[in-house]
C-alpha cells in the first residue's frame, strides 16, 4: 500500500509538473511567434506605405506615399518601435511585383533580395495571385497585397530567419524544460520515501494495533463464549444466552475481517495467482445465498456463462462474490429480485450482483467501498448489523487482481460489479 502511495505521489507530481511546463513552453513560444509576426506586419506596413520602398530615415525626399504623408512625417511612428532602426531597410530581404487593373504584370523589383531573380519572382507572384488571398505564405516568403492607385502591389518578404528563430526557440525551450523536468523528477523519486515515511510509520502502527487488539480481543471472547456455554449447561438456554452467542460471532467475524483486510493490503502479501474456473466458483458461492434470499421473500437468479476462466486467487474471488451476495440479500427491497451474472466483457469477464433498491444510498456510491462507511439508508434496513468492512475487503480483492470495481444505481436497482481484464 505504501509503495502504491509512493508511486501515485510520483505520478501526480510528474503529470502536474509536465502540464505546467507544457503550458509555459507553449505560452512563451506563442508570444515569441506573435512578436515576430508583429514585426513583419510593421515592415509590411512601411513597405505598403512607400509603394515597396522603405522610408528615408535621414529625411531625404522620396516622393509622396498614397496616404499623402511625407516619409519624414511618418518615420517617427515606426522608429518608436525598438526593433525598427536605420539599418532595418538593409537587413530586410524582400521583393515586389506589381499588376495593373487588367491583371497584367507591370513591374518587378528584386534589388533587395539575392535569392530570387525576375523569373522566380514572377512564378511566386502568380502562385500568390492564384490563391486569391491578400496575405499568406509561399515557401520561405510571406506576402501581402497593397493598393497602389489602380494597381495591385504584391510585397514578398523572406521570413527564413524568423522561421529558424522560431524553430530554435522551440527546440531550446522544450529541451531546457524537459531537462528541468527530468532533474526535478529524479529529486522527487529520491525524496518521495521521506515524504511517505510518516504515512508508512502511521500505517505500520495501525497494522500493529489491529494485530495486537485482535489478539487481545480473542481471549475475552473465548472466556465469554465458555461462560455462556456453562450457563446453558447449568440452566436452560434462553434468548439472553442466544443473543450473547450471536454477539460473540459478530465480534469474532469482525476480528477475522480486520486481520484479513490488513494482510491483503500488505505489499508483500504472498498471494498465489493461478488460472481457475470463475464460472464454477461464482455459481458455487452464490448458490449458498439462495436460501437466505428465499427466506426474506426475494427471488434469486443465477445468470452465469459456463467456462469463463481468469488468473487469480479463487479463495479471494469467492469471498468477494459472497460479500456482494450477502450485501444484496441484506439490502434488497422486500419481495424484490436478486441477480448474479457472469458474462464476457470486451476482452475480460464481468461479475455483477444486482438487487432491487428503490431508495439507493445517497451521495457518492464509490464511498460504499471505504472502510467502515455505511449510508444512513443502509443502516435502517433489516437490522443488518454489519460493520461496513465487507465491501472494503472486496475493494482490496479487486485491487489485488487489477480489476475494476464499480457501484451503480438506476431504474430502481443497485449493482455491484467487478470487471477482470
Amino acid at each position: 500500500m505504501i509503495k502504491k502511495l509512493q508511486r501515485k505521489f510520483i505520478l501526480i507530481t510528474a503529470v502536474s509538473l509536465f502540464s505546467v511546463l507544457a503550458v509555459v513552453v507553449a505560452a512563451i513560444n506563442i508570444i515569441n511567434s506573435y512578436q515576430l509576426n508583429e514585426n513583419q506586419n510593421v515592415l509590411f506596413d512601411m513597405l505598403s506605405g512607400g509603394e515597396g520602398k522603405f522610408p528615408d530615415f535621414f529625411g531625404r525626399d522620396m516622393g509622396t506615399p498614397p496616404d499623402g504623408k511625407q516619409f519624414d512625417e511618418r518615420k517617427f511612428d515606426f522608429r518608436d518601435r525598438k526593433n525598427i532602426n536605420e539599418e532595418t531597410q538593409y537587413q530586410t530581404r524582400y521583393f515586389t511585383v506589381k499588376y495593373n487593373i487588367d491583371g497584367e504584370l507591370t513591374s518587378i523589383d528584386t534589388v533587395h533580395i539575392a535569392a530570387v531573380n525576375r523569373d522566380k519572382a514572377t512564378e511566386i507572384a502568380e502562385e500568390a495571385r492564384a490563391s486569391g488571398k491578400e496575405t499568406g505564405v509561399i515557401g520561405n516568403y510571406r506576402f501581402k497585397t497593397a493598393e497602389s492607385g489602380t494597381d495591385t502591389l504584391y510585397i514578398f518578404m523572406d521570413i527564413r530567419q524568423d522561421m529558424q528563430t522560431k524553430s530554435r526557440f522551440l527546440l531550446i525551450s522544450v529541451g531546457i524544460s524537459m531537462a528541468g523536468w527530468v532533474l526535478v523528477m529524479l529529486l522527487v523519486i529520491l525524496l518521495s520515501r521521506r515524504v511517505v515515511k510518516p504515512v508508512s510509520a502511521a500505517y505500520e502502527k495501525q497494522k500493529q494495533f489491529i494485530a495486537d487488539a485482535s489478539h487481545e480481543i480473542k481471549t475475552p471472547l473465548a472466556i465469554i463464549s465458555a461462560n455462556t456455554e456453562v450457563i446453558e449447561m447449568t440452566s436452560e438456554p434462553s434468548e439472553w444466552t442466544e443473543s450473547t452467542k450471536n454477539q460473540i460471532k459478530r465480534l469474532d467475524g469482525l476480528v477475522k475481517d480486520l486481520m484479513r483486510l490488513s494482510r491483503m493490503e500488505e505489499a508483500e502479501a504472498a498471494t498465489e495467482f493461478v488460472k481457475f474456473d470463475l464460472s464454477e466458483v461464482t455459481a458455487k458461492t452464490a448458490a449458498e445465498f439462495e436460501a437466505p434470499a428465499r427466506t426474506h421473500g426475494e427471488s434469486f437468479t443465477l445468470d452465469i456463462d459456463e467456462g469463463l476462466e481468469i488468473t487469480g486467487d479463487s479463495a479471494l474471488i469467492a469471498q468477494a462474490v459472497g460479500i456482494f451476495c450477502d450485501n444484496a440479500v441484506k439490502y434488497c427491497d422486500e419481495g424484490g429480485n436478486i441477480t448474479v451474472s457472469l458474462k464476457p466483457h470486451h476482452k475480460g469477464v464481468k461479475l455483477a450482483v444486482t438487487n432491487d433498491c428503490k431508495e439507493p444510498p445517497s451521495g457518492d456510491l464509490s464511498r460504499l467501498f471505504d472502510r467502515f462507511y455505511r449510508a444512513d439508508e443502509a443502516r435502517q434496513r433489516k437490522g443488518s448489523g454489519g460493520y461496513g468492512i465487507g465491501l472494503s475487503i472486496a475493494k482490496a480483492t479487486a485491487d489485488a487482481h487489477k480489476a475494476k470495481l464499480a457501484c451503480t444505481a438506476e431504474n430502481g436497482k443497485i449493482t455491484f460489479s467487478m470487471t477482470f481484464r
